[in-house]
């Protein structure tokens, strides 16, 4: 029997997304979630998607990432899909940072391991979680590949000139300060299926990637290729984002430590957990900021605007960068669903040929599609993103023929 199936694990700090897909169609069998490990209230929600089964829930204390794997397992073995299933081919896990070491999807070994352990002062608060994910997975199965594929690794075809800070040489190489950008998965995949959108290879088109979600970033794509992209050495940099301020002028944290008396760790938080929408009006839900836009709330009308300019800015950048633009594909839950962010960034851009036909814009569908009007110079494209089927996919294609 030949081994198709992947076993896709997010680990976060408290939570473990996962989905189990069939690589001969890409087909889901099941997804699930495991949240608030640690707690008394843990829940898993299990949902098989064979044979139309209802989903599962349950809230009970869940102590740790083992007991967590443990009971998506169980529940997995409950539907014939158990992890010692001889067509479990890998499982795959999303890390997020892989420095300038993991440009591609890898096996895990103990060198791996150490690599992504070495790189947790530049991802404090990701890699800790993927870290223990991998290996809670190991020991459930040892003898199964676990391969890591990494945020970080589309980005780095980045030419040195978008990678490097603009500060002294000798001290960023010895703290490996650079750009190596996020969402990596998320735009390898998007980039792509614009390409396939528009009936053109990869090679031959150049996209800007809009994913906007809670977390937010950019990114430009010549011919499959990213060569720059909104976030940096942490998720921090680049779009105004959910509850992360996005760029801003260092000094700014210089300030807040004299002048305020902030501690590094106070400011830290008020960059990333603080700031953004949430911090311009108290909402880092783009449903409810465009609720209190209609009842006529300043507030959520200026944060509005500053979210929205700066992501112009981003797409004039980036239509800098590549010269020649084939399309701007929206992704992520605020790119897929909100139709008025969609359409105010690019208004006023329609000498850049970019534009939206106000119709098709308004039109809610889990399909890619073009938003542009017939003609456009420049297609405008939504397309849901798919970063669980993109870790698969790489998976599969790095292991899959050994299965």
């Amino acid at each position: 029997m030949t081994a198709t199936r992947v076993l896709v694990l997010n680990s976060g700090s408290s939570s473990v997304k996962y989905q189990l897909l069939d690589m001969r169609d890409s087909s889901r069998l099941a997804v699930g979630l495991v949240e608030r490990i640690g707690e008394e209230s843990s829940r898993l929600k299990h949902t098989p998607l064979t044979d139309g089964g209802a989903s599962r829930e349950r809230t009970e204390p869940i102590a740790d990432h083992e007991a967590a794997l443990k009971a998506v397992a169980a529940e997995l073995a409950a539907d014939g899909l158990g992890l010692d299933s001889p067509e479990l081919a890998a499982i795959g896990h999303r890390v997020v940072h892989g420095g300038q070491s993991f440009t591609h999807p890898t096996v895990v070994d103990d060198a791996v391991l150490a690599e992504i352990e070495r790189l947790i002062p530049v991802a404090p608060l990701h890699n800790p979680a993927n870290l223990t994910g991998i290996r809670t997975a190991q020991a459930l199965r040892p003898d199964l590949p676990q391969v890591a594929v990494f945020d970080t690794a589309f980005h780095t075809t980045m030419p040195e000139s978008a990678a490097r800070y603009a500060i002294d040489v000798e001290t960023a190489d010895a703290h490996r300060i650079r750009r190596y950008g996020f969402h990596g998965t998320s735009h390898a995949y998007v980039s792509r299926a614009t390409a396939e959108l528009l009936g053109k290879a990869p090679e031959d088109v150049n996209v800007i990637v809009l994913h906007l979600g809670n977390g937010a970033s950019a990114s430009a794509v010549e011919g499959g290729r990213c060569v720059d992209t909104s976030m940096g050495l942490t998720p921090l940099e680049g779009l105004v984002m959910g509850t992360r301020s996005g760029d801003m002028d260092p000094a700014v944290i210089f300030h807040l430590m004299r002048v305020g008396g902030m501690s590094t760790d106070e400011i830290d938080t008020l960059l990333n957990k603080k700031s953004g929408l949430i911090g311009l009006c108290g909402d880092n839900d783009m449903r409810e900021i465009r609720r209190r836009i209609d009842e006529g709330d300043e507030r959520a009308k200026l944060a509005f605007d500053i979210y929205i300019h700066r992501l112009k800015k981003y797409i004039g950048a980036y239509y800098a960068v590549l010269g020649r633009v084939d399309a701007v594909a929206f992704t992520a839950g605020v790119g897929e669903n909100a139709a008025p962010v969609r359409a105010a960034a690019v208004a006023g851009l329609e000498g850049l040929g970019l534009a939206v036909d106000a119709e098709l814009n308004a039109v809610r569908s889990g399909e890619p599609r073009l938003i542009s009007p017939a003609g456009a110079r420049v297609a405008v494209a939504v397309v849901p993103t798919d970063e669980e089927l993109e870790i698969a996919a790489q998976t599969y294609a790095l292991v899959g023929k050994n299965a």
